[in-house]
């Protein structure tokens, strides 16, 4: 008896895997009567749909089937508008069930559904589109690198908790995504459900995790035929209101303004906004910058964050050099100053165009201009003003072709390009990439080629090449790399680069669990090295040793421990700022250790702590991080983040006299505090808070030159103050309000101010008091977006 149990359960397990190692197909049928989005799926078109179920645990136990208790029902049906979905998501408790409130595209502590459609099936590129418990939306442009939650899509969705557990309704236009003309369609398709109290996660077509790509994973939804989608035409207007004032001034603005998105066809697009306002986009964070480089800013623009994953191949796109900070300082007489120097330029109009062809042929084009910038300079002697040209009307352009072939494999060009009028630098880069994977995804080889032409008082060219290869699936991976860059490679024009003029060599290994043990939830060794050689001197330019220990608790706490070594000295070319200098970096030991609360606590805290030695005497840097939230109920939550850095003895470039190239010791402190807050009134309404404090300086406290050799000597005569004293304030209150499919209603409050003296203060009641008692700068804004169906428009005359 025995021995007969033992083979059934052995022909289960067999059966079992050979299930979950094939694609599902799910069939959906076309519809022609109305589906109401109210999370009651009562029409009849749902009773003869064919559902999906039999779901299998992604996370942590990948493969586990889902117990009979939290099985999950999924249909889909279409129409030539759209594609519907409904979700029953079963729960032996439904009280239980995890349903935070939060702003669009957070996810919070809630258990949430969701679908990811790949129209080309191609395995290459999921449309996501989740609903929490609570009801809010999240959608996404997701890759194998990245998820681009700053993409947002127009859909319908209802959730409805029940005494059974909860249901999802959905209804996704065609306009939402991508996909071929064909009569007959097969997209990739998948479902998935979180559980939050159990920090689990489920889904339709098994993710097997012993494979490092994910979106190759999908299944296939067939029976999508004979569509006819209507003219994909939506204008977005807007009109805002300014009211900005300091201690000296106080002004109005009104603006309005036109986005259109227009379906070429079904899997083409073109975005274009017309007189663009972005001035309730997130505040910068404001830092003393003084590293050789300049500060990288993150995008807050939303045409620059939506749907540019085309954009972004190579890295060679930073979309704040478009409106960013001018290219050329004026030039200054004897006896005239600078009175007006603008820190950003207008953006006149952009547009972008992308999809994707039948055969798996990416096509993007964006086009920005920006207007003709001047510099004041008056004359201290007469008192006479002019005005200097810094930045000329320019012209941004990027073209990108990306051929997908194999469902996992990928050739691109990009080029970038940029124009800008009269005698002002010109700049193109072009860039061959290539990603090649194998059949089962266990893997691949990548690479690229690129070249650099400026054209200003002297053109030069350069170029960069680069080749990986990894191992991307089972318990132990491994990758090995090897790069070289020129010294002329310059992409700054619309990208962004600080190390050139180098070769390196970079290789990795790594160990995972991939299912819970009666330890760990998961685990993860990581052994990294690194070497990085100057092309002129063949001086080391940067080498490490780095091992990296990552492990969740089966309370779902994460823990994560590294040491990073660098085993000999190295040389930076950079920081002396002087073209063919360099200074010497002692030998250095970093170490951190952090931790991450299980989410599903009403208090959760991160903090980490960090501490670096260098073999210099009294050289050292440590950092301590304190993340702690209280969320008070499913509606209210408050985040707080300390991040303190101590350096002492650093060093670093101050100035330059008759010795020559002056470095200085000194002894800097950084602390930045952030407060967040959110009041959801709704799921579609909401109170957000967002302030910072960031406060730092520098003093200097002995000064060296820098000889040719790359080190340091005492310069004891060198007596100018260097010394930096930074603050930076800044406060946002908003009001957001979708009151319609695509409309969206904010109120802000915005308070900031910046403070920067060569006088040290280290007490930090009095930068605060000297901060507040600045020019505080107030702004008080209302901006109103709606969103306009040509379809809607047109059926109503």
């Amino acid at each position: 008896m025995t021995i007969i149990r033992n083979s059934i359960f052995f022909i289960i397990i067999i059966c079992t895997s050979l299930l979950y190692g094939q694609k599902k197909t799910l069939n959906t049928k076309s519809i022609t009567t109305k589906i109401s989005i109210d999370g009651k799926i009562t029409e009849d078109a749902w009773n003869s749909a064919e559902i999906a179920s039999d779901f299998v645990m992604y996370q942590p136990d990948n493969g586990k089937p889902i117990s009979e208790n939290k099985k999950t029902e999924v249909k889909v049906v279409y129409d030539n508008d759209a594609i519907y979905i409904a979700a029953t998501l079963y729960d032996e408790n439904p009280s239980k069930i995890k349903k935070e409130i939060t702003n669009r595209d957070s996810f919070g502590v809630t258990d949430y559904f969701s679908v990811f459609i790949n129209g080309f099936n191609d395995g290459q590129q999921d449309f996501r589109f989740y609903v929490t418990a609570a009801g809010v939306q999240l959608d996404c442009i997701a890759t194998e690198d990245y998820k681009d939650f700053s993409w947002d899509a127009i859909w319908d969705s209802k959730a409805v908790i029940t005494d059974k557990g909860w249901v999802v309704e959905m209804k996704i236009p065609y306009a939402a995504i991508r996909f071929s003309n064909s009569n007959k369609q097969t997209w990739g398709v998948n479902f998935l459900r979180n559980i939050q109290r159990d920090v689990q996660v489920y889904s339709w077509n098994r993710i097997d995790t012993k494979i490092g790509a994910e979106l190759t994973q999908n299944g296939l939804l067939e029976g999508i035929e004979n569509i006819k989608t209507p003219t994909r035409l939506f204008f977005i207007p807007y009109v805002s209101f300014y009211n900005q004032k300091d201690n000296s001034q106080s002004d109005n603005t009104f603006k309005g303004g036109l986005d259109i998105k227009y379906g070429i066809n079904d899997a083409f697009t073109l975005d274009a906004i017309l007189v663009p306002d972005f001035g309730q986009t997130k505040f910068d964070n404001a830092i003393l910058n003084l590293e050789p480089f300049e500060q990288k800013l993150d995008e807050n623009r939303p045409f620059f964050t939506e749907g540019t994953e085309l954009f972004s191949k190579g890295n060679l796109f930073y979309s704040r050099r478009i409106g960013g900070y001018p290219s050329s300082d004026p030039t200054v007489g004897e006896n005239e100053e600078i009175t007006d120097y603008p820190s950003t330029v207008d953006l006149l109009n952009a547009i972008k165009i992308s999809g994707r062809t039948k055969k798996g042929l990416g096509i993007g084009f964006l086009n920005a201009i920006t207007e003709k910038t001047y510099a004041t300079i008056k004359d201290t002697v007469t008192s006479t003003t002019r005005k200097e040209v810094i930045e000329p009307l320019a012209n941004y352009n990027i073209v990108v072709l990306d051929q997908r072939f194999n469902q996992n494999s990928s050739v691109t060009f990009i080029n970038t390009n940029t124009i800008r009028n009269g005698s002002f630098r010109d700049a193109n880069v072009s860039g061959l990439l290539f990603d090649l994977n194998t059949k089962k995804n266990s893997y691949s080889l990548n690479g690229d080629f690129k070249c650099s032409t400026v054209n200003t008082f002297e053109d030069y060219d350069g170029y960069k090449t680069a080749l990986n290869f990894e191992k991307t699936s089972g318990k132990i991976r491994y990758e090995i790399s090897g790069k070289y860059i020129s010294e002329d490679y310059d992409v700054n024009d619309l990208g962004l680069i600080y190390y050139t003029n180098y070769h390196a060599a970079y290789a990795n290994a790594s160990y995972r669990i991939l299912n819970p043990t009666s330890v760990f939830n998961t685990f993860k060794v990581l052994q990294e090295a690194s070497l990085e050689i100057q092309n002129t001197t063949g001086k080391i330019q940067d080498d490490y040793l780095k091992t990296t220990i990552g492990a969740a608790s089966l309370k779902n706490n994460y823990y994560e421990f590294s040491l990073f070594y660098t085993p000999k000295e190295t040389f930076d070319f950079y920081e002396p700022r002087v073209y063919g200098r360099y200074v010497y970096v002692p030998k250095r030991v970093y170490s951190y250790f952090g931790f991450e609360l299980n989410r599903n606590h009403a208090f959760i805290l991160d903090a980490t702590v960090s501490f670096t030695k260098y073999n210099e005497e009294n050289r050292q840097t440590y950092e301590i991080y304190i993340n702690p939230k209280y969320r008070f109920n499913n509606q209210f939550s408050l985040e707080y983040a300390l991040d303190y850095t101590s350096k002492n003895n650093d060093r670093g470039r101050v100035g330059y006299d008759d010795s020559g190239i002056v470095f200085a010791e000194r002894n800097r402190e950084i602390l930045q505090n952030t407060l967040t807050g959110k009041f959801a009134i709704t799921n579609r309404m909401a109170l957000n808070l967002d302030a910072r404090y960031y406060w730092s300086y520098a003093e200097n406290h002995e000064f060296f030159t820098l000889q040719e050799d790359g080190y340091l000597t005492p310069n004891p005569s060198y007596n100018l103050n260097k010394n930096r004293n930074f603050n930076s304030w800044n406060l946002d209150l908003s009001y957001s309000w979708w009151f319609a499919p695509g409309s969206e209603m904010i109120v802000l409050y915005r308070n900031y101010a910046l403070e920067e003296t060569r006088q040290v203060e280290k007490d930090l009641s009095s930068n605060l008091t000297n901060i507040f008692n600045s020019n505080l700068t107030s702004i008080f804004s209302v901006s109103v977006r709606y969103y306009i169906d040509y379809n809607v428009v047109k059926n109503k005359f």
